[in-house]
């Protein structure tokens, strides 16, 4: 009597494909127009055959990507979590709040600073505009006349 196996076919084709998929998923986007490339440069139509199963299946697209960069943006919050060790975790914990509270200290500094220049700048600005509108109001000098006279 013959029984069905619950498992998947371990061969076949559709077994190595799968395999080879895996394998290119693994390795990213790169792998994938590395092996449509060389599908195109060995049998056109291999290469046509990825090229249409690449759009089909969305391997290009920028979400198809995004698994990996999503760990790498994980990956900073790292520092975040605490380490197990109670002592360390209270030193980073402090040294965290002092480099805050530089970087607030820095910035407000950087603020007056800017603030100051942009003071200077429109005190010489109002002192240039009031010695023009004084020599306006005086009229015209030898100078401005040409020394004519």
């Amino acid at each position: 009597m013959y029984t069905a196996s619950t498992t998947a076919p371990t061969a076949g084709p559709l077994s190595w494909f799968r395999r080879a998929e895996s394998w290119l998923d693994a390795r990213g986007r790169a792998a994938w127009i590395a092996a449509m490339v060389l599908g195109f440069v060995f049998a056109w139509p291999i290469g046509l055959g990825l090229l249409a199963y690449m759009i089909w299946s969305k391997r290009m697209s920028k979400s198809f990507c995004r698994g990996a960069e999503r760990q790498d943006r994980m990956g900073r919050f790292d520092s975040l979590r605490p380490s197990g060790n109670s002592a360390f975790d209270a030193y980073k914990t402090d040294m965290l709040r002092r480099l805050e509270d530089e970087q607030s200290a820095f910035e407000a500094f950087l603020q007056r600073l800017r603030a100051a220049k942009d003071k200077s700048e429109f005190d010489a600005f109002m002192q240039d505009r009031a010695r023009a509108t004084a020599q306006a109001a005086q009229g015209p000098t030898e100078e401005d006349r040409g020394g004519a006279y």
